[in-house]
């Protein structure tokens, strides 16, 4: 049920379905730290509202004004989206995503 808010805040610990990491969410993770995946299970951050739940590959890396960020498509229904780079993610796997979207470009 979607309360009218734009962000809900959800501490929630999931496994990576794409590596199959576990991860202990703080209320704003919403990508595994390891391999980057994500889920497509909101509309708006947090609200948990979406029924497609595909895997959201990262696609894309942008770094503008000191702000890195990975885009997303959802592998299910093509859905894209953008999330923040955070520190805990593996440096190596934002490498891969920035590498691979230099090759196609």
């Amino acid at each position: 049920m979607n309360t009218g808010k734009i962000f809900q805040k959800r501490k929630e610990d999931f496994v990576c379905e794409h590596c199959g990491t576990a991860v202990a969410g703080n209320g704003y993770t919403n990508h595994c730290p390891r391999c980057l995946y994500s889920k497509h299970v909101d509309i708006f951050p947090g609200d948990r509202e979406e029924s497609c739940g595909g895997l959201m590959e990262p696609v894309a890396y942008e770094k503008e004004q000191n702000q890195e960020k990975i885009f997303y498509r959802c592998l299910r229904c093509g859905k894209e989206g953008k999330n923040k780079v955070q520190g805990e993610d593996d440096f190596e796997a934002v490498l891969v995503v920035a590498r691979k979207q230099a090759r196609t470009a």
